[in-house]
């Protein structure tokens, strides 16, 4: 089955207002694990911050860093803000509008960049991977996960039964768009291998997929 692709942009109210009735809770738990098991640090860029959920979460787990998280739609950062101003890390985390093909940051400025389920948005994904790789310092980590495309629509159906059953119709659809919009773990591999041969490509469960791996010092 090959790519249907989906609006780059989430910035309508109704997909702002379905977004956060979505349970998303063991996902991102486990990002944030994943995250410190590799040892994230220092100065970190959430690319597709959405609603803020994932810097708020990591700044719990890493005090003494410093986030920006940039994303693309408006509605979504002022969400993020206001969900900036209920938590308990506020002076370590910020949010602003940017493109992630198109950073705006200097080369080499962060010590962690991540990204959680927003590569399907963009239509020719290599232009975020090599952008997260341009503002990565050498040493820097990077983690990049996302959706798996199923091989078959049958597959993609299969799980949104499994993972979204108690979602509303609205969220089963964009679900089921998300699916159809992801790479497969082979076209995750060729980009990453054109990027650098220090990233590997892991295979987390049977809907999700991390790009992950160290900038070697020596560039």
């Amino acid at each position: 089955m090959d790519r249907i692709l989906e609006p780059e942009v989430m910035d309508t109210h109704e997909e702002v207002e379905n977004y956060v009735l979505m349970n998303n809770q063991i996902p991102n738990e486990a990002f944030i694990q994943r995250l410190c098991e590799l040892g994230a640090f220092g100065k970190m860029l959430d690319i597709g911050c959405g609603s803020g959920e994932i810097c708020l979460m990591a700044a719990e787990e890493f005090p003494d860093s410093e986030f920006i998280g940039i994303d693309l739609a408006e509605k979504m950062l002022t969400l993020a803000n206001e969900n900036l101003s209920k938590g308990k890390k506020r002076y370590c985390c910020s949010f602003e509008i940017a493109d992630a093909k198109d950073l705006g940051f200097p080369p080499l400025s962060f010590d962690t960049v991540f990204s959680n389920t927003i590569l399907h948005h963009i239509p020719e994904p290599a232009l975020l991977l090599t952008e997260a790789w341009r503002v990565l310092k050498p040493g820097g980590l990077l983690l990049i996960r996302d959706l798996i495309r199923p091989s078959q629509l049958e597959g993609v159906q299969t799980l949104v039964e499994k993972h979204a059953s108690g979602e509303n119709t609205y969220s089963k659809n964009l679900f089921h768009a998300s699916l159809c919009a992801s790479l497969n773990v082979a076209e995750l591999k060729e980009i990453a291998g054109i990027i650098s041969p220090s990233l590997e490509v892991v295979v987390d469960s049977d809907r999700h997929m991390s790009l992950q791996g160290r900038k070697p010092e020596v560039l």
